[in-house]
């Protein structure tokens, strides 16, 4: 979502802001911001639709400087995209403010502000918030306890950044439903961010701070507040990251470079997990055999393209595993009343541990019976993982591109492990076990193969640069694929995709078939492949153009169209056929000159409803 920045120096911070911004462009945002305490202590700000190199460009051309200041990109919520709805929003030239989520009553606030003569320039709900921080800061003259009078007023998830001329050397940083770290450093300095990515420049070392935390931030130290106001510590982590693993080196766009990235990404998932012929249970944590021997259950919860990695699990567990498995999208189940099966595993899947529904959804377990909570996910120290009792993490390193390759791979093969190590308990046999060890350690190998198809696909990919509209089939496991496949075409070519299991085509989206309507299938040689040959020729039946991507079949008509797939076991198909569909909205969205890293209206992670 958006993206928040704060320093405190000797010096002057100006590009360390402007640099953080960068790094968190990937999150998605159409506006940025800063506001920096000058040397008289006034406030100044700059604000510019568009990209942060705009801004940049306004800010180098401008006398804007200081040690002290805040920042912001901003994903329109409340208020178009405008320079005037853009962040940081200013009380009384006393107060700046930077905000990430939503507050649901910021309506009533706006009333009582209004009441109180307060006049409001933008259409956002973060006006509300610094209006009714200066508010509290001419009542009480202490900008910690008025922050803390301001958030007990708040309904909804936010991260704040808080500047004031009134105290020249301190920064407030709040934290309440979406993510915020504050850096750390030994020099004479201080920082935080939405995300530590955006201060791998300056620091290695980072706080995560936890719901309703409140940080007063100097130079020298960071006094941290808990929801009750009581003074509490946070433990420091060291992050082994650097700016290189930003890099998009060779590649054009960092989409493509993640999805090379894939055969290197499973390697070091897999590093230290396998014994000889088994999987190391460990891995899931010290906890996890007492726990895994007494599931009976499975429930799934995700959003987006982990949504699709749950639901090729539940083939998995049930058919390998012989474990019964439910998958639900993760903003669906939060507000339904389920019903919890006895000695049932509540697994969350999230590549950036923040999905404000997913953490929803998990919080919710707490007070309903289940046995367990285990995260799956590629962020350490995110809140998925911090909450849930077991996790395992995906190890698919940085993944900057808003559609998700490498960390989609990555979690089908880390739910292929979890069916391994609960399976052992039920129907999985030792030979199989070993077979599926066999296999895993092979995948890397598996999925280079598939990335050999690069140059056919980008040739294949002219096929769909006028089209408006494509369908995706696949069958069993295959489906969550297709449905997958679809989704990356319309995320960043923006042409309408579906996907559809392919038995369903006489129930509805047979009608759609003609010759502009182009049909992507995946076909691995398994039991389902005669049944899904049959759904093929109905299509043709109809003029339908076939773009085949399979190990078997073949073909002489001239509008089927078969890319020849290497032989995998098909447990493995669902991760070896993702590949080329990665592969081919990658190339159409390159030949419609698209924004692929950072596609229109969409955001890395979505940390509000």
């Amino acid at each position: 979502m958006c993206g928040i920045v704060g320093a405190i120096a000797e010096y002057s911070i100006k590009q360390i802001l402007i640099d953080g911004l960068k790094r968190l462009e990937y999150r998605g945002y159409d506006s940025a911001g800063l506001a920096i305490l000058n040397a008289n202590h006034q406030l100044e700000r700059l604000r510019k639709q568009g990209k942060v190199r705009e801004l940049e460009n306004l800010v180098n051309t401008s006398h804007i400087d200081g040690n002290i200041g805040i920042a912001h990109t901003r994903w329109a919520t409340h208020g178009i995209p405008s320079e005037e709805n853009s962040h940081p929003l200013i009380s009384h030239n006393e107060i700046a403010v930077v905000h990430n989520g939503i507050i649901e009553n910021h309506e009533e606030l706006k009333k009582f502000l209004l009441e109180q003569g307060y006049l409001f320039h933008s259409e956002t709900d973060t006006e509300t918030v610094v209006h009714l921080l200066h508010y509290h800061l001419k009542k009480t003259d202490d900008l910690l306890i008025a922050t803390q009078h301001t958030v007990s007023k708040l309904e909804g998830a936010y991260a704040l950044g808080i500047l004031s001329t009134r105290f020249p050397e301190r920064l407030i940083a709040v934290r309440d439903g979406c993510p915020l770290v504050l850096g750390k450093s030994e020099k004479n300095e201080a920082f935080f961010a939405s995300d530590p990515l955006a201060l791998l420049s300056v620091t290695n070392q980072f706080i995560y701070l936890e719901e309703g935390d409140i940080a007063d931030i100097t130079r020298n130290t960071s006094t941290i507040y808990n929801a009750d106001n009581q003074k509490v510590e946070r433990k420091i982590y060291q992050l082994d990251l650097t700016l290189d693993s930003m890099d998009r080196g060779k590649f054009q766009h960092y989409m493509i470079k993640e999805i090379f990235e894939q055969p290197q990404a499973i390697i070091t998932h897999l590093e230290g997990r396998l014994g000889k012929n088994t999987l190391l249970e460990s891995a899931f944590g010290l906890p996890a055999k007492k726990i895994f021997q007494q599931v009976q259950h499975v429930q799934l919860i995700a959003c987006g393209t982990s949504y699709h990695a749950a639901m090729v699990a539940r083939y998995w567990l049930e058919s390998l595993a012989g474990i019964p498995c439910s998958v639900e999208v993760a903003s669906e189940f939060r507000y339904r009343k389920a019903v919890v099966p006895p000695n049932s595993l509540f697994v969350t899947l999230s590549q950036s541990g923040e999905t404000a529904d997913t953490l929803a959804a998990l919080r919710l377990t707490r007070k309903k019976g289940y046995l367990s909570s285990l995260a799956i996910c590629n962020t350490p120290e995110s809140s998925l993982i911090r909450e849930s009792d077991l996790h395992f993490m995906t190890r698919a390193g940085i993944e900057i591109g808003v559609a998700s390759t490498k960390a989609f791979t990555a979690q089908l093969t880390a739910l292929l492990m979890l069916t391994i190590a609960l399976g052992r308990y039920h129907q999985l046999d030792e030979n199989k076990e070993h077979h599926l060890i066999a296999e895993l350690r092979n995948l890397p190998r598996s999925i280079e193969a598939a990335l050999m198809l690069d140059k056919p696909i980008s040739h294949l990919a002219k096929h769909f640069l006028d089209k408006e509209h494509a369908l995706f089939l696949g069958r069993g496991a295959l489906y969550p694929i297709a449905l997958e496949g679809a989704l990356k075409l319309k995320e960043i070519s923006y042409i309408h995709a579906e996907g559809y299991p392919a038995g369903e085509l006489k129930h509805g989206p047979l009608a759609l078939v003609d010759k502009n309507m182009p049909v992507v299938t995946v076909a691995p040689n398994d039991e389902l492949l005669e049944k899904l040959k049959s759904n093929l020729h109905e299509v043709r039946a109809r003029g339908g153009e076939l773009y085949i991507f399979t190990d078997k079949m073949k073909s002489t008509d001239h509008g089927i169209h078969i890319i020849e797939m290497p032989t995998v076991d098909k447990i493995l198909a669902p991760i070896i056929y993702t590949i080329p569909l990665q592969l081919l909205a990658y190339h159409v969205a390159v030949l419609k000159d698209t924004d692929i890293d950072q596609p229109r209206n969409l955001a890395k992670s979505v940390t509000v409803e």
